[in-house]
Formats: C-alpha cells, sequence, structure tokens
C-alpha cells in the first residue's frame, strides 16, 4: 500500500467503530464488474441500528467507499504539439 492510502482497518474503526461486544463482520467478498474491482462488505452495529457498508480496493492497495473510476480512453493535447 502507498504511503498515501487508506487501510481496511482503518475504515473500518472511522465508520463501524467495532468493540469485543459489538464486532464487524465480513459479510461479502467479491469482485465488481468488468474490471474485477475487490470489494468487501461489512456489518457492524451503530446507535440507530446495524449498519451494513461496502468497502471498495482501489489502485496501490488503497481503500475507500467510493468504487474506483474506471480508466478511460483520453486524448492529450502533447500529441498535437509541434
Amino acid at each position: 500500500m502507498n504511503g498515501n492510502g487508506i487501510s481496511l482497518r482503518d475504515l473500518v474503526d472511522k465508520w463501524l467503530a467495532p468493540t469485543r461486544s459489538i464486532p464487524a463482520r465480513v459479510t461479502q467478498i467479491g469482485r465488481f464488474g468488468a474490471s474485477g474491482v475487490r470489494f468487501v462488505r461489512l456489518e457492524g452495529a451503530v446507535p440507530n441500528g446495524p449498519l451494513s457498508i461496502v468497502f471498495f480496493r482501489h489502485g496501490q492497495g488503497a481503500w475507500d467507499v467510493f468504487p474506483p473510476v474506471p480508466h478511460t480512453p483520453a486524448m492529450g493535447t502533447r500529441l498535437f504539439a509541434a
């Protein structure tokens, strides 16, 4: 993982704040879409009731609650510079 990335453990602690009496548990692991982006669905408890969050793995091993932006073809202006 790079120095700027957030680990899955840090995100789980931030969003679900698991404890020994109220742990967070993995409910699903898989790959998303045609690009095969990895995801993990975790479930935990918050004061308002149960909460399920999906975390997506980004490049260099970082995790986030948003899926990574797919790489799309792009045209650069350097190609046309004289």
